[in-house]
């Protein structure tokens, strides 16, 4: 009998092969990493708006400050040598600033008060184990830096030397050449689509609130915030409360000359009356001397010189 046991033992199932489990994971892998990458949850990250157009003015306001201070330096030149070279001095302000900051992987100055830098969005991480905050991402690309450059400050000097060009040469009017017609409306559309394309982008900004300008759409050039736990260092809680009073002021300005002056006197006249000193003196006599003024007259027809008191109901006649 133990024989047949030992028999009936060794004629039961194989077992599996030692790798079985390695085929058995092999096979399994893309579907349990399928189900990982759908369970991510995507941080959303909402960079405010009023940030980003802040950051964008204080840029403008930097430059301004800069052409102002560079022109003070060549205040003594011959006057307007200056004024015949402004598009190269904006576009050299602007290579500057675009030099010390993009360039290096910086923030600009607005983007710097406002906790702003840019990252490229085509890089930035979405999922995964190096995302925490939203806000990760590697900056700019060298080819995103340069062509931001050629865009921005070049697009800019270009456009305004083409504009003054075609207003020197009078390309518009009707006694020009046809090419010279056709190259001002040629200028005249691009302007015209440009603006559209802005306005347009602008829409996509306010709902979505990522690239404020179409450079930074084309470049897929995104602001996000530099820090997460560090808010704006520009408070404008000084800056609103002079524009209230301005606006004020303005309205004043505006209204006082509208109201009637006698009107007015007349209905502040019994609550500038003091009605303390009733009857300790008449109103009429000076408050110096206590005496009652006279008034001076010529009688008629004798010529005489005289004098005569003035009453108390003769001063408000005055």
């Amino acid at each position: 009998m133990p024989q047949v046991e030992s028999a009936a033992a060794s004629e039961g199932p194989p077992l599996p092969p030692q790798d079985a489990w390695v085929v058995e994971f092999r096979s399994l892998l893309p579907r349990w990493e399928s189900l990982r990458d759908s369970s991510k949850v995507i941080i959303p990250i909402s960079i405010s708006r009023v940030n980003q157009f802040d950051a964008a003015r204080l840029d403008v306001e930097m430059s301004a400050m800069l052409k102002e201070q560079l022109l003070k330096v060549f205040s003594l030149v011959k006057p307007g040598l200056l004024f015949q070279y402004e598009p190269e001095l904006d576009a050299f302000l602007e290579f500057l600033i675009w030099r010390f900051s993009i360039w290096v992987d910086k923030p600009t100055p607005g983007n710097a008060l406002m906790n702003l830098r840019y990252r490229d969005e085509r890089a930035a991480p979405i999922t995964g184990k190096e995302v925490r905050t939203g806000l990760e991402g590697s900056g700019l690309s060298v080819s995103q830096k340069i062509f931001y450059c050629i865009s921005f400050v070049g697009g800019q000097y270009i456009w305004s030397r083409l504009q003054s060009f075609s207003a020197f040469r009078r390309w518009g009017d009707s006694e020009q050449r046809p090419l010279a017609r056709h190259a001002w409306g040629l200028v005249q559309n691009a302007e015209v689509l440009y603006r559209a394309a802005s306005f347009f982008n602008l829409f996509l900004f306010l709902y979505g609130g990522r690239y404020k300008t179409i450079v930074e759409r084309i470049l897929k050039a995104r602001l996000v915030y530099g820090s997460p736990n560090m808010n704006r260092a520009v408070s404008f809680e000084y800056m609103n409360r002079q524009l209230v009073w301005n606006e004020f002021s303005e309205m004043l300005l505006l209204l006082l000359p509208l109201l009637n002056s006698s009107s007015v006197k007349k209905f502040l006249l019994p609550f500038s009356e003091d009605k303390s000193a009733g009857s300790s003196g008449d109103e009429a006599d000076c408050p110096i001397c206590r005496s009652s003024p006279s008034i001076p007259f010529i009688a008629l027809p004798c010529q005489h010189r005289k004098s005569q008191s003035v009453k108390k109901n003769d001063v408000y006649s005055i």
